[in-house]
């Protein structure tokens, strides 16, 4: 088997999983992009088997830790370990991020489902290679089902390959699925919500199910509060605040086609509330103009940085944001506050929010912390798994 050797002090010696370009020592065999490979120390130990690609930054992922090939049996072996970690958990196998790249020992590999529905990304050249391979192990292990890809993400330019999207197996969707998640839980009563969601149109792999368990506890706080849910996308937030008796709900969304789907799930709940099509940041500065307020508040940007050379501005822009939120709130008003750049650590984003409560003459308690979903595991030793951190901060009325 060819491979590379890596130099001494090379982070997969200690823990990770990848091997940059700058810590091949030498590449021996020439290895195709895309292929199998085997990782060597400079004692010609074996320290892995890794997927190849010499055109990107990350020239070698590990895998497995012996001699493996990627061939059906492993897939349909990694896919079901994943599936018995979830069940495991109490995760709805149904619904849910199925498979979470290294994570789940398949690097480059995301597979969300949605019922008898699934989405695959494949973002490293040699898991696109196999995607059938991928598809096949699915079927074999789940049955006959759709599976849908997605591969229109912009990561995969950093290995060379160019978008697509289509079906790789079953029949076509014949337009939106609906999916239905817990939803709101108030005193005794429970309230599903059912979403639309549109497979191959949708942003990223249609619904953001790393978010679905956070929808119900934002929503416990919701009853008779005036509700505002910016970058609301379709509208998780809201509706499920809308659900458990918010007294006014507000949503702001500038994607004309996101506020439209959000509008047809408020009717199909059969939910009220008000949608605004506008820059968040536009919106907040008009609105303290306005001098409104709110009791609970929402922030679920988008990620503000791809990249760690992004990082000043990014954190500029979170501060901007808690800053305008905090001065619209009420005196013991809410704000549950997200970030989904894995460059903005979580002691970053902690930070920002403590200078932005300072430059807001606010003071705040902070009731809870937010962590990735149980269907999205990280891995201590490879910090690029964890993307996501949340607080929810409570007001000081008095300060």
């Amino acid at each position: 088997m060819a491979g590379i050797v890596v130099k001494p002090r090379a982070r997969i010696l200690h823990g990770h999983d990848w091997v940059f370009s700058s810590e091949v020592l030498k590449v021996f065999g020439n290895p195709p992009d895309g292929d199998v490979i085997s990782l060597k120390d400079g004692r010609d130990h074996l320290i892995g088997s890794a997927i190849y690609n010499s055109k990107s930054q990350i020239v070698a992922r590990r895998f497995s830790r012996q001699r493996q090939e990627l061939d059906l049996d492993f897939f349909k072996r990694r896919i079901a370990q994943a599936v018995e970690y979830r069940m495991r958990r109490h995760v709805d196998p149904k619904l849910c991020r199925l498979v979470w790249s290294e994570s789940d020992g398949l690097p480059g590999v995301i597979i969300d489902r949605y019922g008898e529905h699934f989405v695959l990304q494949t973002l490293t050249l040699a898991m696109d290679m196999r995607k059938d391979l991928v598809a096949k192990a699915i079927v074999d292990l789940l049955g006959p089902v759709t599976i849908v890809e997605r591969n229109d993400a912009p990561v995969r330019k950093a290995e060379g390959m160019e978008a697509h999207t289509g079906v790789l197996e079953g029949p076509a969707p014949s337009g939106p699925i609906v999916i239905e998640i817990g939803g709101t839980r108030v005193a005794a009563a429970s309230v599903s919500l059912q979403f639309e969601i549109d497979l191959l149109r949708a942003q990223k792999t249609g619904f953001y199910l790393d978010q679905a368990q956070n929808y119900e506890i934002i929503a416990q706080h919701a009853p008779g509060r005036r509700v505002l849910d910016c970058f609301a996308n379709q509208g998780g937030f809201a509706l499920a605040c809308a659900g458990a008796g918010a007294g006014e709900v507000a949503a702001v969304e500038e994607n004309a086609e996101n506020i439209a789907a959000g509008k047809r799930n408020a009717e199909r709940n059969g939910l009220k509330m008000r949608w605004i099509e506008e820059d968040v940041f536009q919106f907040l500065r008009a609105a303290e103009k306005a001098q409104a307020q709110y009791d609970l508040i929402v922030l679920d940007p988008p990620s503000f940085t791809k990249t760690k050379s992004g990082l000043r501005d990014a954190l500029r822009g979170y501060r901007e944001l808690h800053v305008r939120a905090f001065k619209l709130l009420s005196k013991d008003g809410l704000l549950a506050t997200f970030s989904c750049s894995h460059h903005v650590s979580e002691n970053a984003f902690a930070q920002t929010i403590a200078d932005a409560l300072v430059d807001a003459r606010r003071s705040a308690r902070k009731l809870r912390r937010f962590e990735q979903a149980i269907d999205h595991p990280v891995l201590p030793t490879l910090p690029e798994t964890e993307y996501f951190k949340g607080a929810l901060l409570e007001m000081m009325p008095g300060r």
